[in-house]
């Protein structure tokens, strides 16, 4: 029988221990997938050091790419664009796993689906392991949205695609066309900066990047940002700070990464009439927010939320990926080098070092 390599976690800020596991065959509808790339998500990193609870123990990473070793036994024979799929062929899959017939992902909120499986996030338990990116395999459920990739695109740039790309994916289709619109997106991090990129592709007449960072708001334009605007400094995120770096502008697209609450409050108060906010980046328990409520009404504002993606969004994600990987410096995102035996050094460097996302490769 195969042997796998996990990764396995216990619990907050415990160093992660290295273990072989069996790599059992893969059952009806399922995928066996040997892992070739991981890059550690923030909320992997959060998770680590507790500001976010998981089911323990567990196998984290979510952000993965990898090659199909072997169909199961009414596995999918096409991927979720139509193409056919084989051993051997490179695929990525969503973050999640769950059934297309129930209520919820018939209204295209799969992610939200009752028995929803979700990859990098359960909990090891006797038959039931194998499904997180620090292991040598990945198992894929039944259900799983898969996509064989078909440009070439380097490992760690693709791994990026099953959760930042695809999630950002999702904001943008929640926020509407943005061609020829003033577009804010506040948190400089690895959504932001993708996000960027996504705005100025999509035809966004200005893309304002807002962080507290320097570093990462210079990142930001290398990604599309027309401007950058520190809001520990530059007269902070105002309607008057944004007039000063963008004259003539009208803020009518605003998609929060940052995930805190002061910002979210200031990005709603300067959007425009009929203006929409997307709001990603709260993923973790924090003070409910402070929103004027006759300013939203009668400035006919829209507020959304978002927690990971659809298929449909997946879809775009890939898509985005392949048709724009040479357009943007996306591969300088992620610190590649890093080996699952060195998986605890990598925790380490992804929360002291500032980088962007810390890349795992599983083979040489």
């Amino acid at each position: 029988m195969r042997t796998s390599r996990a990764a396995i976690f216990h619990g907050p800020n415990q160093p992660f221990t290295l273990v072989s596991v069996d790599v059992p065959e893969p059952r009806e509808g399922e995928i066996l997938v040997r892992n070739a790339y991981t890059t550690l998500c923030r909320s992997d990193l959060n998770t680590f050091c507790g500001k976010r609870t998981e089911k323990t123990p567990t196998i984290l990473g979510h952000e993965i790419v990898g090659h199909i070793e072997e169909m199961g036994p009414g596995a999918p024979e096409t991927d979720c664009r139509g193409n056919p799929l084989a051993v051997g062929d490179l695929v990525t899959w969503a973050i999640y796993a769950s059934d297309p017939a129930a209520a919820l992902s018939r209204e295209g909120i799969p992610q939200k689906a009752p028995g929803l499986f979700k990859y990098g996030h359960e909990r090891i338990e006797p038959g039931n392991h194998l499904h997180g990116g620090l292991a040598d395999y990945c198992i894929l459920r039944r259900h799983t949205p898969v996509i064989r990739i078909t440009e070439a695109v380097p490992l760690h740039v693709l791994s990026l695609i099953n959760c930042s790309v695809a999630t950002m994916s999702g904001a943008l289709r929640l926020a509407g066309p943005v061609e020829g619109r003033d577009v804010l997106v506040t948190g400089a991090g690895m959504l932001g900066v993708i996000g960027c990129a996504m705005c100025r592709s999509a035809g966004a007449r200005h893309v304002i990047a807002v962080d507290v960072n320097d570093g990462r708001l210079d990142v930001a334009g290398k990604f599309g940002a027309s401007v950058g605007l520190n809001a520990a400094r530059d007269g902070g995120l105002t309607k008057e700070s944004l007039a000063a770096a963008l004259p003539g502008g009208n803020v009518t697209v605003a998609i929060d990464l940052s995930g805190v609450p002061e910002t979210m409050e200031r990005m709603i108060d300067v959007l425009g009439i009929g203006g929409i906010a997307v709001l990603v980046g709260a993923t973790h328990p924090q003070r409910a927010l402070a929103i004027d409520a006759e300013r939203l009404v009668r400035n006919l504002h829209t507020i959304r939320g978002l927690h990971n993606y659809n298929d449909r969004d997946f879809v775009a994600a890939v898509d985005f990926m392949e048709r724009t990987h040479r357009d943007y410096p996306f591969a300088d995102l992620v610190e590649d080098g890093h080996t699952l035996e060195g998986v605890n050094e990598a925790f380490d460097r992804g929360l002291n070092s500032g980088a962007f996302r810390i890349g795992i490769r599983m083979s040489d």
